[in-house]
């Protein structure tokens, strides 16, 4: 009996021990709880920040503006793919310019340098506005440097500096000048504005076109030295010019200007690949060079170092055009003159 008592006695207390501590349990487990609630509403606060990052934002960077620059659009060569032409053309291809004569200078016992003006519109000049394209280009005597400058096969000289070939330009450069640089205006928007009603405008680009047609004159610059070992006069083209033509309102020529120099002993190699229109006979063409060489065109002279301690043009001190032709004759003649003169009869 008394064992009994014991064991019920430390059974009581068993239970005790456990109603208490299951008490004390309880509190901390409602804090757990508690505390897990709050980090799962910190997650998922964290959670949006991140999809909020996440977002795309707005492109607010500014578009890089485009500049238009001046340029000479010119047609790329096409060439074909069969003979066009009944018989080979390879004689073209291995053209190669005669060497020029050495002249001493204790041998040049005479010099003269004269400028001339080419015009394109004379009969005898008409090969330079052969509008015809062939496998080496348009045969326009324009495109022809122009594609040489631009392939940089030719060294361009600033006009607007001096004609001794002394400052170099870009092909750039020479767009400018001849069609001018991009220009933007101010047109209605019929986008936005149908009927023109609000107003409202927008920017346009302009870009001019090159039309190679316009090139009408070119300036040659030359030197006649007589060699007295050979006993001869010689004549050697040291530099081509094209100009471009000023119009008024009226349609009328206001004025010419050269836009660049080329150096003709530079150009003879490749003025050798091409070859010059001849309207009597295509079959007997001549190559760009050999028609410099053999004088086959027509020009006056505008400017030369007979009688000019001044260094003008003709048109500085005569103002008649006819009289401008006359003295250019004159030049000539006093040229011929003193190699005519040489010799006894």
């Amino acid at each position: 009996m008394k064992y009994r008592v014991i064991r019920f006695c430390m059974l009581i207390a068993v239970a005790a021990f456990t109603v208490g501590t299951l008490h004390a349990q309880a509190p901390a487990s409602r804090k757990k709880q508690k505390r897990t609630t709050t980090k799962k509403k910190t997650n998922t606060d964290k959670n949006s920040a991140n999809n909020a990052a996440v977002a795309p934002a707005k492109d607010t960077t500014a578009k890089p503006v485009v500049v238009l620059e001046a340029d000479i659009k010119l047609d790329t060569p096409r060439k074909s793919l069969r003979n066009d032409a009944v018989i080979e053309l390879n004689l073209v291809k291995d053209r190669t310019p005669l060497a020029y004569e050495h002249i001493r200078e204790d041998d040049a016992v005479y010099r003269q340098r004269i400028w001339r003006e080419l015009d394109v519109h004379e009969k005898m000049n008409l090969p330079f506005v052969y509008k015809a394209s062939e496998d080496n280009g348009n045969q326009r005597f324009i495109s022809i440097l122009l594609n040489l400058i631009k392939n940089g096969e030719v060294t361009a000289f600033d006009a607007n500096v001096d004609d001794r070939f002394t400052t170099p330009i870009t092909f750039k450069q020479i767009a400018e000048t001849m069609v001018g640089k991009p220009r933007t205006i101010q047109i209605p928007d019929f986008a936005q504005d149908p009927d023109g009603s609000k107003g409202l405008m927008k920017d346009t680009t302009i870009v001019d076109n090159f039309n190679p047609d316009l090139v009408e004159r070119y300036e040659i610059k030359e030197e006649w030295v007589f060699d007295k070992e050979s006993s001869r006069m010689h004549v050697r083209i040291l530099g081509i010019a094209p100009e471009k033509t000023i119009y008024e309102a009226d349609g009328s020529v206001r004025a010419s200007f050269p836009i660049f120099w080329v150096y003709y002993p530079d150009t003879r190699p490749m003025l050798a690949k091409y070859e010059a229109y001849n309207g009597k006979n295509y079959g007997s063409r001549m190559s760009w060079e050999e028609l410099f060489e053999t004088r086959m065109f027509s020009s006056r002279v505008i400017k030369s170092t007979i009688d000019n301690p001044s260094d003008q043009f003709i048109a500085g001190y005569v103002k008649d055009p006819i009289l401008q032709l006359l003295e250019g004759d004159n030049i000539k003649e006093k040229i011929f003159n003193y190699e005519q003169d040489l010799w006894s009869y």
